[in-house]
């Protein structure tokens, strides 16, 4: 993991983020000397919740202050506490006639600060209390006198709480309400490696096969370390055994009954990517509903409380009907609390789930479409051995060479060139393989029409765009131009069906030999055709042109923004076209062989 920081030093960095922070809410105010975010406009009506910790887990706190959450939160240093002094400036900066509660995550420093700092509030005849968060179920029953560490579900009870202030809750219906629902959480964290501080020279790291599971969000070591590395999968299924299972003498926290309804609440750490978070959600309900018969009727996933730039995750499940049962609030009521809509970080990853569907509706599957019947009057058949012998050479060796081209495309490109052929390759194999067994009519056709459904349906970006044109048109050129083969032979009716398709393709690129693309291999293979009307010379014409790119500048796609060697050094080959090559290269072999 890269150790980069954009500061290179912590100094004066945690109220510099502070200033960002309230940048996006002009209502907000900030307490610089004290690192005190506050709404001023927050009723005294009502009981003001605060909130707070060390920097470095935004947007905890701070991002979550704002109208139906909380009045005021306050950051220390970069995992650390903040001060009782803080702590006491941001309760007089929102004070109240119903009093104040102060919500907090299990943590020493917390408790003994924030704890202090409640003394003092009542101290001056102001009512105040302090609600302690835990919900890690890594912090096992047995041998724990602290009890469970806070993590990311603590943002789901400060949700539930603002949202029950504004309603006009007292302050101790709010103490017992956020008791309520922090009894009723599960959680645990896994971790791929550890977080980075800027300005830090040391840091602790994993290898990179092993996996902690039950860290903390301060770079504590977790409870266990996984090696190697399990799977995504298997790694959500041991999260969970240890969120669910009530068997567990030590860490069988919370009982969900058949029909309970939850909440699942998931945080990034900071440095996972959105798309394997969302992937990430995908197996955790996959798996709740397969194997623990949960389906969540509430989904938070995102960068709700986060450890700098960690590789890392928790994991949270609340039972709302085990919240119910143990409070004055209906089920509906507790719901309510959850949706009701704020202006802060929480929206980012509330979206509307009032009127949730099941997943099964949201999952759409298209209609099946029914398989093209090829005309046998307007077909081309060559001998079935020979056809499947030169189709499983080409995607074989394009297979083969995926590695290379992914590494030239990293260097040169954004490095999906390589998968994007090898699974086109693949999924022509399959079809190959599969129950249709396209080649074994000998029908180009066919083949040909296949090859148009896994690049329309199966691959993606400009290359898969370019060679689905190509291909579309070589196919309707072959067929409106049959009689050729029988006045002047095949080779004359290939020669023109690419002839066609290049010109046809052109209309759509202005990519020409020279640029750097796929087009320095399949322009010269479809001219060497034609001229010589000799596969083995276009199939050389498009490996002398493959082998040209190495010299070029790339004057189109996003290679054009890399640096081309203008110290004389050979750049790596062009990807697509060498791609390209390889197959009209594995066509020619096959038929050799």
């Amino acid at each position: 993991m890269s150790k980069r920081h954009l500061f290179s030093s912590l100094e004066g960095l945690v109220p510099k983020a502070l200033r960002g922070i309230v940048a996006s809410n002009p209502r907000l105010n900030l307490d610089e000397t004290n690192r005190v975010v506050f709404d001023p406009e927050s009723p005294k009506s009502i009981v003001s919740i605060i909130s707070g910790g060390g920097s470095g887990h935004e947007p905890a706190w701070s991002g979550y202050v704002g109208t139906n959450m909380l009045a005021a939160a306050v950051g220390g240093d970069v995992f650390a506490s903040p001060s009782t002094k803080q702590i006491l400036a941001a309760v007089e900066a929102v004070p109240s006639d119903k009093g104040t509660l102060l919500v907090i995550t299990n943590y020493t420093g917390d408790c003994l600060h924030f704890g202090l700092a409640a003394e003092k509030t009542k101290a001056k005849g102001n009512p105040c209390r302090m609600l302690i968060c835990g919900d890690d179920v890594s912090i096992g029953k047995q041998g724990s006198l602290v009890g469970r560490r806070g993590l990311a579900a603590q943002i789901g009870v400060l949700k539930v709480l603002g949202a029950a202030a504004a309603e006009g809750l007292s302050l101790g219906e709010l103490f017992d309400l956020g008791t309520a629902v922090n009894g009723q959480i599960v959680s645990i964290a896994a971790t791929l490696d550890h977080c980075h501080v800027p300005g830090r020279t040391e840091h602790g790291a994993l290898d990179p096969d092993v996996v902690e599971i039950g860290t903390g969000p301060h770079n504590e070591p977790g409870y266990k370390k996984l090696s190697p590395a399990p799977s995504a999968e298997g790694l959500v299924k041991e999260m969970l055994r240890y969120c669910l299972d009530e068997t567990d003498p030590v860490r069988g926290y919370v009982k969900f009954n058949p029909g309970d309804e939850t909440v699942l609440l998931v945080s990034n750490f900071g440095g996972m990517s959105n798309l394997e978070m969302g992937g990430l959600v995908d197996e955790l309900l996959q798996q709740l509903l397969a194997d623990w018969n949960i389906e969540p009727v509430r989904v938070y996933a995102g960068s709700i409380e986060t450890s700098l730039n960690a590789p890392a995750f928790s994991v949270s499940v609340i039972n709302l009907s085990g919240v119910a049962a143990t409070s004055p609030y209906s089920l509906d009521q507790i719901k309510g609390f959850f949706d009701l809509k704020t202006d802060t970080a929480w929206e980012a990853v509330a979206g509307s789930q009032r009127y949730r569907r099941p997943r099964a509706d949201q999952l759409v599957q298209p209609p099946v479409e029914e398989r093209k019947v090829i005309d046998e009057a307007r077909d081309i058949k060559i001998d079935p051995v020979l056809l499947e012998r030169m189709l499983r050479r080409a995607c074989n060796d394009l297979i083969k060479s995926e590695p290379d081209l992914t590494r030239w495309d990293t260097i040169m490109g954004d490095g999906d060139c390589g998968l994007t052929l090898e699974t086109g390759a693949k999924a022509l194999l399959e079809a190959i393989d599969g129950p249709h067994k396209i080649a074994a009519k000998g029908s180009v056709i066919e083949v040909l029409t296949e090859l148009e459904e896994i690049l329309e349906g199966k691959m993606g970006g400009t290359l898969g765009g370019i060679l689905g044109i190509f291909f579309v048109s070589m196919r309707t050129a072959l067929q409106e131009n049959l009689e050729l083969a029988k006045t002047e032979g095949l080779v004359s009716l290939w020669s023109k069906a690419l002839s066609h398709a290049i010109h046809h393709l052109e209309q759509y690129t202005p990519a020409k030999v020279g640029d750097r693309t796929v087009m320095d291999t399949l322009i010269p293979f479809v001219e060497a055709m034609a001229a010589t009307k000799s596969l083995e010379e276009g199939v050389a014409a498009a490996v002398a042109g493959s082998e040209n790119t190495k010299k070029l500048k790339a004057r189109l796609g996003r290679a054009t923004y890399v640096g081309t060697g203008t110290d004389g050094k050979e750049l790596p080959p062009d990807p697509g076209a060498w791609g390209a090559m390889v197959v009209i290269q594995g066509l020619l072999a096959a038929i050799s062989e």
